[in-house]
């Protein structure tokens, strides 16, 4: 039997593993796709083994298990540091979860072995920064990402696609050079502090004592980088023109793991390690994301496309996310981790529907849709219950995450609660808006000969639609290993008066 600790090891090592082997079969054809489909079955097969065998009762106080630390240079602070817990354990099967389907439901031919070599790069990187229990090490693997990003972008997006990768790139690397400062920072004050040699490690960090004024500067550097990657606003203009160039495999990555890059990070870095910038930095940052739900709803009605429409539909959904996470609510919190998960879902299955529709009528602009569901009435069915998902419709995955996010920030921030049930009844206003100018009215000749999904395209989106469904119906299976993490961070952070 092997050591609890290996796990994390093999789901982080295997995606370079397979990247590598994928390069080396590129030029046989068919051979790297079978390497990266494999690979990130086998991720998908250990994620699961993993979430089903932690344990929160036994994981100890903060609620981590599985952990592997070896230090690697103590000048330098460098450690090879892995750990799960309830937060992280649901995001790290969303990873393997989003590589897979991606792979399965928007194969690209186009020098294929380099392409599913980046989209395993992703995958490594993104297990990297969910599984890191370093702060140097999460740094590293944040900063990574660029890379396959990037590269997908210039070499199989569209025409704009260059310049889009440009822009993500340039404010992604600025946002992080401040969470690097900030970083740097607090291991230097802990050794001030304890003494011993530098460490990055997140339980070290977290005794770490800074003062009020202090912990407001590093809060905001950590935010700006984690505010960029959600997006949040005003720091989320690279992402529509992201959005539409991204080739389908990678706009269903980017859409459905980065914004959570982002989230996560907020909550297990910018608030977890600073409590005492809460009381300060948590009006500015609930007032953001009221204006993330509002803006995005807004911007989202004139969106002239489906991806463009996507991109604010989701700095929507940040914004809600963004509202549970600093709401200070065991509850509220316990929401926003659920609609990381689930939003996460949701998108895929979304992002694939507009990949199909992109492979039968080249571009997807609103305008020159519109009674697709004469034609496609099974496309139709499947994108009408997805979008009910994202609208957060009682019996699907996405209304028990807003449920518990609004209910939790009503407990603490009231005001701002009562602003977010706008954006509630906002999405249902852009999402049919979006709906009745797609799929109702007169069909022209061009749609009316657009086949419907094929059985294929069915078997990459259907288990989506079925784990919204079941989440919806049946959540308390991923609450329960969420809660004892979400209670002990929070009471970190608010050790008196924490609202359940």
């Amino acid at each position: 039997m092997m050591h609890s600790s290996v796990w994390l090891s093999l789901l982080l090592l295997l995606p370079f593993v397979g990247a590598a082997v994928a390069l080396v079969l590129r030029r046989r054809q068919g051979a790297a796709y079978l390497v990266a489909v494999v690979t990130s079955a086998i991720e998908v097969a250990l994620s699961l083994f993993v979430a089903f065998s932690y344990k929160s009762t036994v994981a100890g106080a903060q609620g981590f298990d599985f952990a592997v630390r070896h230090v690697l240079s103590n000048p330098l602070g460098l450690a090879y540091d892995l750990a799960v817990d309830g937060i992280s354990i649901w995001l790290v099967v969303l990873t393997a979860v989003t590589v897979l389907f991606a792979l399965l439901g928007a194969r690209d031919r186009r020098d294929e072995g380099s392409y599913v070599a980046w989209q395993l790069l992703l995958l490594g990187c993104s297990m990297g920064c969910f599984l890191a229990h370093d702060l140097l090490e999460f740094f590293i693997f944040f900063d990574l990402i660029l890379l396959p990003c990037y590269f997908m972008l210039t070499r199989w997006g569209g025409l704009q696609g260059r310049a889009a990768a440009m822009k993500f790139f340039l404010y992604t690397f600025l946002g992080s050079a401040f969470m690097l400062v900030a970083i740097i920072y607090l291991g230097v004050t802990h050794v001030h502090e304890f003494g011993g040699a530098l460490t990055f490690a997140y339980g070290a960090i977290g005794q770490t004592t800074t003062s009020h004024v202090v912990s407001i500067w590093l809060f905001a550097g950590f935010a700006v980088a984690f505010a960029v990657k959600a997006p949040i606003w005003p720091l989320h203009t690279w992402s529509p023109s992201t959005y539409e160039q991204a080739p389908a495999a990678a706009g269903v990555e980017m859409s459905a793991l980065l914004s959570k890059l982002g989230t996560y990070g907020l909550l297990r870095f910018a608030v977890g390690l600073l409590p005492a910038a809460q009381s300060t930095v948590r009006p500015v940052m609930l007032t953001l994301a009221i204006i993330s739900i509002l803006y995005g709803a807004l911007v989202a009605c004139t969106a002239k496309n489906l991806r463009t429409f996507i991109a604010y539909s989701s700095l929507s959904q940040m914004g809600f996310i963004t509202l549970g996470v600093m709401s200070g609510s065991v509850i509220g919190t316990q929401g926003a981790v659920f609609l990381m998960l689930n939003h996460g879902l949701i998108t895929i299955g979304i992002f694939l529907l507009v990949g199909y529709l992109e492979r039968r009528r080249a571009n997807v602009t609103i305008a020159e849709l519109g009674g697709l569901q004469r034609p496609m009435p099974v496309y139709a069915g499947i994108f009408t219950l997805l979008m009910l998902a994202t609208m957060g419709l009682p019996g699907l995955s996405g209304f028990v995450g807003e449920y518990l996010i609004l209910i939790g920030t009503f407990g603490t921030h009231a005001w701002w609660a009562l602003a977010a049930t706008l954006g509630v009844v906002a999405s249902a206003a852009y999402w049919l808006w979006a709906y009745q100018r797609s799929f109702h009215g007169a069909v022209d000749a061009t749609n009316a000969e657009l086949p419907d999904v094929s059985s294929r395209e069915r078997a990459a989106v259907v288990p989506m639609v079925v784990l919204i469904v079941v989440l919806g119906v049946f959540p308390g299976p991923v609450l329960s290993r969420i809660s004892t993490a979400v209670t002990a961070l929070v009471t970190h952070v608010s050790p008196s008066g924490v609202s359940k």
